[in-house]
């Protein structure tokens, strides 16, 4: 409760000073603060290895919790791809003012559209992360990855840069895991009582070579991941396509 209280009293601490910086200056600095703020009353203790990741960026991550958005969007200053549909209001307008890309999971045939949108995205000035597994794994190995949003490298007009990004809990890969249909507040409240910190590594591995087709990507991503992580990985990595 008194974790829960602090990123309540932060968000009413920053929320206001962000809004009038946007009315005033038309950008804040305030939300990859406010994330960083957030993960750290949380428990989180980040730290990054690997170069900066830069704008015109398209960042391919592992996905373990929600706890990888504070993670990456305050270590890193990265904005999202995210289902469009986010439950809350409250949650979906702070997703908003990180410049979070909405994408229809279900709309098959809508995936130029979904790449395109991302791709529009990356000639901005943040880094953007797509999460190619579509949801939270169990943190003990990698789900398949869809491949098709690493298309937006391809619609992009900047010279885009795809660059895998190892998220690592340690020890705690498991407990932290958000699968196996657990519900969404029990496994918040269940991150919000663990006792003690939680260290986290952010691995910013090497840019891939774009020579090949999404798919090649997205298989050569998805064993990178996978080798820094020290999990088992198939030869042929399962790759999704059109979802």
């Amino acid at each position: 409760m008194r974790r829960l209280a602090g990123v309540v009293l932060l968000f009413l601490l920053v929320a206001p000073i962000h809004v009038v910086s946007r009315r005033l200056f038309g950008r804040s600095p305030w939300p990859p603060r406010f994330l960083a703020a957030a993960a750290w009353l949380i428990g989180v203790r980040a730290r990054v290895k690997g170069a900066r990741a830069r704008r015109h960026t398209l960042l391919v991550a592992n996905h373990t919790s929600w706890l990888d958005i504070l993670i990456l969007g305050g270590s890193v200053g990265s904005a999202f791809v995210s289902k469009d549909k986010l439950g809350h209001p409250l949650v979906h307008w702070l997703a908003d003012q990180n410049g979070t890309v909405y994408v229809k999971r279900t709309h098959v045939k809508g995936a130029k559209d979904q790449a395109i949108a991302v791709a529009r995205a990356l000639e901005g000035e943040k880094p953007v992360t797509v999460f190619p597994e579509g949801t939270t794994g169990p943190g003990t190995h990698l789900l398949p990855f869809r491949s098709t949003l690493l298309e937006a490298a391809n619609y992009a007009a900047k010279d885009v840069k795809v660059r895998p990004v190892a998220i690592d809990y340690g020890a705690a890969r498991a407990e932290v895991g958000w699968f196996d249909n657990e519900p969404g507040m029990q496994n918040v409240m269940r991150l919000l009582g663990r006792r003690g910190t939680l260290p986290v590594t952010v691995r910013l591995l090497e840019p891939l070579d774009r020579a090949g087709d999404r798919k090649q990507l997205t298989h050569e991503a998805r064993e990178a991941i996978a080798e820094t992580l020290g999990f088992k990985s198939h030869h042929h990595s399962p790759i999704g396509g059109e979802r």
